[in-house]
């Protein structure tokens, strides 16, 4: 028998794609619910391509008794509600959210990273999904930590609008359409014009001038992979509908050299490395949408400092940096703990 699985939000974007996921990936089901706020009970999704539709039930009401996980992607404020609610009635959850994340009695995971840290989710039946920038950075970082001992991460990243969720999607698409037939443009998702623009702001500004976004990277970083691991970053919105990419240097302890580099990321989990000098020879956001892997290009030697080497990262963050990521939790959660047959 397989798990029975709840994914709430399942009418937005990241829920479609847990659905789409489990469905890809022949996630062992005995049972699947799609749930959602009032306004879509009622709605009929599709399941993956397996033909198979489903009736969006009515969060306020579902009852998470008698249910082996619940994945929610619906927001903290409705994790705040429900969460609690699932994990007493024994169902595991696996939150979206940055509710938990930094909770020190909620494993926050990555299955390529950390997956023996799943093993404290018992203390509140409830794991974190990272942030989707952090996910695919650390998918880089962790076999070139193994190797060589990072010391300091400096990151800039190049997140696309779909972070924001339809409505940045939105957003980007009526603007681009407006700037080319002359139509008003104002903003409402985004502090400023998005289109053919690019914003170096990306969740709220804290008291030390950086936003809660470069936070997340920084503090999310040192939980899943070395709390001595110093991190700071820029979080930028640019004008692409799906794909983040990263500007990563990296200064390590002991020495590696590029060729190094790549060999070890070449083998590492999760990792696909694209890396020709040449025209063309790295991957863009474009190119990653509806894959998988963690995309590693552009690894090169860093000068200016004692071990120091460059990369250029780019993932699917409703893949990587959400979906996938979340049923990749619950595919260890069931292999470590509750290991139910297909």
């Amino acid at each position: 028998m397989g798990y029975r699985v709840a994914v709430v939000g399942a009418t937005g974007n990241v829920g479609r794609e847990i659905l789409n996921i489990l469905a890809e990936r022949q996630f062992p089901l005995a049972e699947v619910a799609a749930v959602a706020s009032p306004r879509s009970t009622g709605d009929i999704i599709d399941f993956g391509d397996t033909g198979k539709e489903l009736k969006v039930r009515n969060l306020d009401h579902f009852d998470f008794e008698g249910w082996d996980m619940a994945l929610f992607a619906a927001g903290s404020e409705v994790s705040k509600l429900h969460v609690p609610r699932a994990a007493a009635a024994g169902c595991t959850v696996i939150d979206n959210s940055s509710l938990y994340r930094m909770d020190p009695d909620v494993p926050l995971i990555v299955p390529e990273v950390n997956p023996e840290a799943i093993d404290g989710y018992r203390a509140k039946n409830i794991i974190a999904n990272p942030n989707c920038s952090t996910a695919q950075m650390v998918v880089a970082l962790k076999p070139l930590h193994d190797a060589a001992r990072i010391k300091r991460v400096v990151v800039a990243t190049y997140q696309s609008v779909s972070g924001a969720g339809k409505q940045g999607m939105d957003e980007l698409f009526e603007q681009s359409r407006n700037i080319f037939v002359g139509d008003a443009n104002e903003p409402r998702t985004f502090t400023k014009q998005i289109a053919f623009n690019v914003i170096p702001h990306i969740d709220s500004f804290l008291e030390d001038g950086s936003t809660k976004e470069e936070w997340k990277m920084v503090v999310e970083t040192k939980k899943i992979l070395d709390p001595r691991i110093k991190v700071t970053a820029t979080c930028v919105r640019v004008p692409v509908f799906v794909g983040h990419s990263e500007a990563v240097n990296i200064e390590f302890e002991n020495e590696i050299t590029a060729d190094e580099a790549r060999a070890i990321l070449r083998e590492a989990p999760g990792v696909m490395l694209i890396d020709k000098r040449e025209d063309g020879g790295y991957v863009t956001p474009v190119e990653c949408v509806g894959d998988f892997a963690t995309f590693v290009s552009r690894v090169r030697e860093d000068s200016t400092v004692d071990n120091g080497l460059s990369i250029w990262v780019v993932s699917d963050n409703l893949r990587k940096g959400a979906a996938l990521n979340a049923v990749q939790i619950a595919e260890l959660l069931g292999r470590r703990h509750l290991q139910k047959a297909a």
